[in-house]
Protein backbone atom coordinates (compact mmCIF):
# COMPACT_ATOMS: atom_id res chain seq x y z
CA UNK A 1 0.00 0.00 0.00
CA UNK A 2 1.29 3.16 -1.23
CA UNK A 3 1.15 4.99 2.33
CA UNK A 4 3.54 7.32 1.69
CA UNK A 5 1.43 9.13 -1.58
CA UNK A 6 -1.61 9.00 0.41
CA UNK A 7 -0.10 11.16 3.39
CA UNK A 8 1.67 13.61 1.19
CA UNK A 9 -1.89 13.85 -0.67
CA UNK A 10 -3.41 14.30 2.91
CA UNK A 11 -0.77 17.21 4.04
CA UNK A 12 -0.38 19.06 0.99
CA UNK A 13 -4.09 19.48 0.96
CA UNK A 14 -4.07 20.40 4.61
CA UNK A 15 -0.80 21.04 5.90
CA UNK A 16 -2.44 22.15 9.42
CA UNK A 17 -3.68 18.74 10.09
CA UNK A 18 -0.20 17.17 11.59
CA UNK A 19 -0.79 20.04 14.47
CA UNK A 20 -4.05 18.35 14.99
CA UNK A 21 -2.26 15.28 16.49
CA UNK A 22 0.09 17.66 18.75
CA UNK A 23 -0.50 18.77 22.14
CA UNK A 24 1.31 22.03 21.86
CA UNK A 25 0.84 23.22 18.21
CA UNK A 26 2.62 26.71 16.99
CA UNK A 27 0.69 29.74 17.65
CA UNK A 28 0.33 30.09 13.49
CA UNK A 29 -0.12 26.63 12.68
CA UNK A 30 -2.14 27.07 9.81
CA UNK A 31 0.15 29.11 8.15
CA UNK A 32 2.28 26.36 7.80
CA UNK A 33 4.20 25.13 4.22
CA UNK A 34 4.05 21.41 3.45
CA UNK A 35 6.77 20.43 1.65
CA UNK A 36 9.17 17.75 0.32
CA UNK A 37 12.81 18.21 0.26
CA UNK A 38 16.13 17.17 -1.00
CA UNK A 39 19.22 17.15 0.95
CA UNK A 40 22.54 16.51 -1.12
CA UNK A 41 26.09 15.17 -0.10
CA UNK A 42 24.96 12.51 0.68
CA UNK A 43 21.43 12.68 -0.92
CA UNK A 44 18.68 12.20 1.13
CA UNK A 45 14.78 12.51 0.06
CA UNK A 46 12.89 14.00 3.32
CA UNK A 47 9.00 13.76 2.29
CA UNK A 48 7.59 15.77 5.31
CA UNK A 49 8.54 18.79 6.18
CA UNK A 50 6.67 21.65 7.37
CA UNK A 51 7.98 25.22 6.85
CA UNK A 52 6.35 28.39 9.05
CA UNK A 53 5.73 31.19 7.12
CA UNK A 54 8.41 33.08 6.14
CA UNK A 55 8.01 36.63 8.05
CA UNK A 56 6.91 34.78 11.54
CA UNK A 57 8.44 34.82 14.97
CA UNK A 58 8.37 31.66 15.27
CA UNK A 59 11.13 29.85 12.96
CA UNK A 60 10.30 25.97 14.20
CA UNK A 61 10.94 23.52 11.25
CA UNK A 62 8.89 20.40 11.89
CA UNK A 63 9.55 16.74 10.45
CA UNK A 64 7.55 14.32 9.77
CA UNK A 65 7.47 10.63 9.11
CA UNK A 66 5.26 8.04 8.06
CA UNK A 67 6.21 4.55 8.88
CA UNK A 68 3.95 1.53 8.49
CA UNK A 69 6.88 -1.44 8.50
CA UNK A 70 9.22 -2.07 10.78
CA UNK A 71 12.38 -0.92 10.21
CA UNK A 72 15.10 -1.16 13.15
CA UNK A 73 17.44 1.31 11.85
CA UNK A 74 14.58 4.30 11.37
CA UNK A 75 16.07 6.43 14.23
CA UNK A 76 19.40 5.95 12.66
CA UNK A 77 17.89 7.47 9.49
CA UNK A 78 15.63 10.00 10.15
CA UNK A 79 17.86 12.02 12.60
CA UNK A 80 20.40 11.56 10.33
CA UNK A 81 18.10 13.38 7.36
CA UNK A 82 17.07 15.94 9.75
CA UNK A 83 20.04 17.04 11.85
CA UNK A 84 21.83 17.55 8.00
CA UNK A 85 18.73 19.05 6.90
CA UNK A 86 18.80 21.54 9.75
CA UNK A 87 22.58 21.96 9.97
CA UNK A 88 21.77 23.43 6.53
CA UNK A 89 18.81 25.55 7.15
CA UNK A 90 20.49 26.80 10.36
CA UNK A 91 20.06 30.63 9.18
CA UNK A 92 16.37 29.75 8.88
CA UNK A 93 15.05 27.88 11.84
CA UNK A 94 15.76 28.51 15.52
CA UNK A 95 14.25 24.81 16.49
CA UNK A 96 12.89 21.52 15.40
CA UNK A 97 10.61 19.60 15.85
CA UNK A 98 9.89 15.68 14.63
CA UNK A 99 6.39 13.62 14.27
CA UNK A 100 6.84 10.28 13.99
CA UNK A 101 3.10 8.20 12.62
CA UNK A 102 2.94 4.53 13.57
CA UNK A 103 -0.36 2.22 12.80
CA UNK A 104 0.61 0.84 16.03
CA UNK A 105 3.43 0.67 18.48
CA UNK A 106 4.43 -2.58 18.02
CA UNK A 107 5.68 -1.58 14.66
CA UNK A 108 8.25 1.36 16.11
CA UNK A 109 11.60 0.75 16.17
CA UNK A 110 12.59 -1.69 19.55
CA UNK A 111 16.08 -0.55 20.36
CA UNK A 112 15.79 2.83 21.26
CA UNK A 113 18.13 3.96 23.94
CA UNK A 114 20.89 5.79 22.26
CA UNK A 115 17.77 8.46 21.39
CA UNK A 116 15.67 8.72 24.27
CA UNK A 117 16.90 11.90 25.01
CA UNK A 118 15.66 13.15 21.58
CA UNK A 119 12.76 10.78 21.44
CA UNK A 120 11.69 12.55 24.89
CA UNK A 121 12.01 15.86 24.38
CA UNK A 122 11.71 16.61 20.62
CA UNK A 123 9.86 14.19 18.82
CA UNK A 124 6.09 13.48 18.86
CA UNK A 125 5.16 9.73 18.50
CA UNK A 126 1.65 9.00 17.00
CA UNK A 127 -0.29 5.44 16.97
CA UNK A 128 -3.11 5.53 14.87
CA UNK A 129 -4.62 2.89 17.08
CA UNK A 130 -4.85 4.98 19.70
CA UNK A 131 -6.26 7.90 18.78
CA UNK A 132 -9.90 7.12 20.09
CA UNK A 133 -13.20 6.36 18.18
CA UNK A 134 -13.44 7.12 14.54
CA UNK A 135 -16.56 9.64 15.79
CA UNK A 136 -15.04 11.46 18.12
CA UNK A 137 -11.97 13.05 15.57
CA UNK A 138 -12.29 15.79 13.27
CA UNK A 139 -12.90 14.29 9.46
CA UNK A 140 -9.24 15.12 8.96
CA UNK A 141 -7.53 13.04 11.55
CA UNK A 142 -9.94 10.95 10.96
CA UNK A 143 -8.40 10.74 7.33
CA UNK A 144 -5.65 9.38 9.14
CA UNK A 145 -6.64 7.01 11.08
CA UNK A 146 -8.26 5.18 8.27
CA UNK A 147 -5.28 4.30 6.45
CA UNK A 148 -4.45 1.77 9.35
CA UNK A 149 -7.60 -0.06 9.96
CA UNK A 150 -7.48 -3.96 8.69
CA UNK A 151 -9.37 -4.51 5.50
CA UNK A 152 -12.03 -6.18 7.82
CA UNK A 153 -12.60 -2.68 9.68
CA UNK A 154 -11.65 -0.65 6.72
CA UNK A 155 -14.86 -0.62 4.95
CA UNK A 156 -16.99 0.23 8.16
CA UNK A 157 -15.00 2.84 8.79
CA UNK A 158 -14.95 4.87 5.36
CA UNK A 159 -18.70 4.62 5.21
CA UNK A 160 -19.05 6.47 8.65
CA UNK A 161 -16.45 9.22 7.41
CA UNK A 162 -18.41 9.48 4.13
CA UNK A 163 -21.77 9.77 6.26
CA UNK A 164 -19.62 12.46 8.63
CA UNK A 165 -18.44 14.81 5.58
CA UNK A 166 -21.95 14.76 3.53
CA UNK A 167 -23.19 16.14 6.50
CA UNK A 168 -20.41 18.55 7.55
CA UNK A 169 -19.27 19.52 4.41
CA UNK A 170 -21.01 21.09 1.67
CA UNK A 171 -19.55 22.04 -2.37
CA UNK A 172 -16.14 21.39 -3.84
CA UNK A 173 -14.38 20.13 -0.47
CA UNK A 174 -16.99 17.24 0.17
CA UNK A 175 -16.21 16.10 -3.43
CA UNK A 176 -12.76 15.92 -2.79
CA UNK A 177 -12.46 14.40 1.21
CA UNK A 178 -14.89 11.59 -0.67
CA UNK A 179 -12.49 11.57 -3.19
CA UNK A 180 -9.48 11.00 -0.55
CA UNK A 181 -11.64 8.73 1.16
CA UNK A 182 -11.88 6.03 -1.66
CA UNK A 183 -8.70 6.32 -2.59
CA UNK A 184 -7.35 5.47 0.66
CA UNK A 185 -9.90 2.61 0.12
CA UNK A 186 -8.45 1.68 -3.70
CA UNK A 187 -4.56 1.59 -2.32
CA UNK A 188 -6.16 -0.67 0.46
CA UNK A 189 -7.94 -3.37 -2.01
CA UNK A 190 -5.70 -3.39 -4.77
CA UNK A 191 -7.52 -5.95 -6.29
CA UNK A 192 -10.73 -4.27 -6.65
CA UNK A 193 -11.35 -2.15 -9.44
CA UNK A 194 -12.47 1.48 -8.51
CA UNK A 195 -16.30 0.37 -9.29
CA UNK A 196 -15.97 -1.86 -6.88
CA UNK A 197 -14.61 0.07 -4.20
CA UNK A 198 -17.45 2.08 -4.76
CA UNK A 199 -19.64 -0.35 -4.33
CA UNK A 200 -18.10 -1.46 -1.12
CA UNK A 201 -18.80 2.56 -0.03
CA UNK A 202 -22.07 2.56 -1.45
CA UNK A 203 -21.70 5.80 -3.22
CA UNK A 204 -20.52 6.69 -6.06
CA UNK A 205 -18.92 10.35 -6.49
CA UNK A 206 -22.53 11.23 -8.20
CA UNK A 207 -23.76 11.09 -4.56
CA UNK A 208 -21.50 13.94 -3.25
CA UNK A 209 -23.39 17.27 -2.83
CA UNK A 210 -21.10 18.78 -5.33
CA UNK A 211 -22.78 16.67 -8.27
CA UNK A 212 -26.11 17.21 -6.84
CA UNK A 213 -25.63 21.14 -7.39
CA UNK A 214 -23.51 20.76 -10.87
CA UNK A 215 -26.98 19.16 -11.70
CA UNK A 216 -29.48 21.40 -10.01
CA UNK A 217 -27.50 23.98 -11.61
CA UNK A 218 -27.75 22.68 -14.64
CA UNK A 219 -31.44 22.46 -14.85
CA UNK A 220 -32.00 25.73 -14.10
CA UNK A 221 -29.15 26.98 -16.80
CA UNK A 222 -30.75 24.44 -19.05
CA UNK A 223 -33.79 26.45 -18.84
CA UNK A 224 -32.26 29.81 -19.56
CA UNK A 225 -30.33 28.72 -22.61
CA UNK A 226 -33.35 27.22 -24.08
CA UNK A 227 -33.03 23.48 -23.29
CA UNK A 228 -29.48 22.87 -23.22
CA UNK A 229 -28.21 21.01 -19.76
CA UNK A 230 -25.36 22.29 -19.32
CA UNK A 231 -24.30 26.01 -20.06
CA UNK A 232 -20.85 27.49 -21.34
CA UNK A 233 -21.16 29.86 -18.11
CA UNK A 234 -21.90 27.09 -15.54
CA UNK A 235 -18.59 25.13 -16.66
CA UNK A 236 -16.50 28.36 -16.06
CA UNK A 237 -18.49 29.10 -12.98
CA UNK A 238 -17.68 25.97 -11.35
CA UNK A 239 -13.92 25.72 -12.72
CA UNK A 240 -13.61 29.55 -11.30
CA UNK A 241 -15.12 27.74 -8.08
CA UNK A 242 -12.31 25.04 -7.81
CA UNK A 243 -9.59 26.76 -9.44
CA UNK A 244 -9.64 30.54 -9.47
CA UNK A 245 -9.73 32.76 -12.78
CA UNK A 246 -8.80 30.43 -15.59
CA UNK A 247 -6.40 31.53 -18.23
CA UNK A 248 -7.66 32.85 -20.85
CA UNK A 249 -6.76 30.05 -23.35
CA UNK A 250 -8.95 27.70 -21.63
CA UNK A 251 -12.03 29.98 -21.49
CA UNK A 252 -11.80 30.64 -25.38
CA UNK A 253 -11.31 26.34 -25.90
CA UNK A 254 -14.48 25.83 -23.65
CA UNK A 255 -16.49 28.46 -25.73
CA UNK A 256 -15.66 26.42 -28.71
CA UNK A 257 -17.15 23.39 -27.17
CA UNK A 258 -20.15 21.66 -28.39
CA UNK A 259 -23.47 21.01 -26.20
CA UNK A 260 -22.50 16.90 -26.19
CA UNK A 261 -18.59 18.06 -24.75
CA UNK A 262 -19.94 20.65 -22.55
CA UNK A 263 -22.06 17.47 -20.85
CA UNK A 264 -18.65 15.50 -21.02
CA UNK A 265 -16.79 18.11 -19.23
CA UNK A 266 -19.49 18.64 -16.64
CA UNK A 267 -18.83 15.18 -15.48
CA UNK A 268 -14.86 14.72 -15.72
CA UNK A 269 -14.80 18.10 -13.74
CA UNK A 270 -15.55 16.10 -10.48
CA UNK A 271 -12.24 14.41 -11.06
CA UNK A 272 -9.55 17.43 -11.87
CA UNK A 273 -7.28 18.12 -9.36
CA UNK A 274 -5.62 21.19 -11.07
CA UNK A 275 -5.66 23.60 -14.34
CA UNK A 276 -3.34 20.89 -16.19
CA UNK A 277 -6.94 18.59 -15.83
CA UNK A 278 -8.50 20.95 -17.52
CA UNK A 279 -6.12 21.46 -20.45
CA UNK A 280 -5.32 17.69 -20.62
CA UNK A 281 -8.70 17.16 -21.22
CA UNK A 282 -9.49 20.04 -23.80
CA UNK A 283 -6.40 18.37 -25.63
CA UNK A 284 -7.82 15.43 -25.43
CA UNK A 285 -10.97 16.32 -27.17
CA UNK A 286 -9.37 18.37 -29.76
CA UNK A 287 -7.31 15.66 -31.16
CA UNK A 288 -10.40 12.82 -31.20
CA UNK A 289 -12.12 15.82 -33.03
CA UNK A 290 -9.24 16.23 -35.47
CA UNK A 291 -9.17 12.22 -35.87
CA UNK A 292 -13.01 12.88 -36.61
CA UNK A 293 -12.68 15.14 -39.23
CA UNK A 294 -10.05 13.04 -40.77
CA UNK A 295 -11.93 10.08 -41.13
Amino acid sequence: MRRDSLFYRLFSRSPSLLFELLPSPPPDASSYRFDSVAVKEPTFTIDGVFLPPEQSDNRIVYFCEVQFQKDERLYERLFSELFLYFYRQRDLFDDWHAVVIYPRKSLEQTETRPYDALLSTKVTRIYLDQLGELSDLSIGVGLLKLTSYSKRQAPSAARELIERVQQEVSGAEEQGIIELITTIMVYRFRHKSRQEVEAMLGLTLEETRFYRDVKEEGREEGKEEGGQSVGRSLILRLLNRRFGELPEAIIAAINELSIEALESLAEALLDFEAIADIEAWLSSQASTAESEDDS
